[in-house]
């Protein structure tokens, strides 16, 4: 894709830093997103070249739009762990918690 605004003349490039996708459980008929609990609405969690976190929803209902919200480390590392990477959380992250 490439710039994304975030609004207030703000930006991240989506194809620099790192991206995480959701992960998703299937219930004997559908996909469910484990980051939302929905079949039809999902999120991709960013951290930018620049170290921000920016959490996409989107959906496939007909009609809705995709937002991109930053978010914080604490956030950030709560959906890590729930979708399956948290041997992606950020090292002084996981160092603090242990203290």
């Amino acid at each position: 894709m490439g710039r994304i605004s975030l609004g207030n003349g703000t930006w991240f490039d989506d194809r620099k830093g790192t991206s995480w996708d959701e992960s998703t459980t299937w219930n004997g008929n559908n996909h469910v997103s484990d980051a939302t609990g929905s079949q039809w609405e999902h999120e991709t969690l960013y951290r930018t070249a620049k170290g921000t976190w920016v959490l996409h929803s989107w959906s496939q209902w007909q009609g809705s739009l995709p937002s991109y919200e930053v978010i914080n480390e604490t956030t950030a590392t709560e959906w890590l762990i729930a979708n399956g990477h948290g041997d992606d959380v950020p090292a002084p992250v996981l160092a603090a918690a242990e203290v």
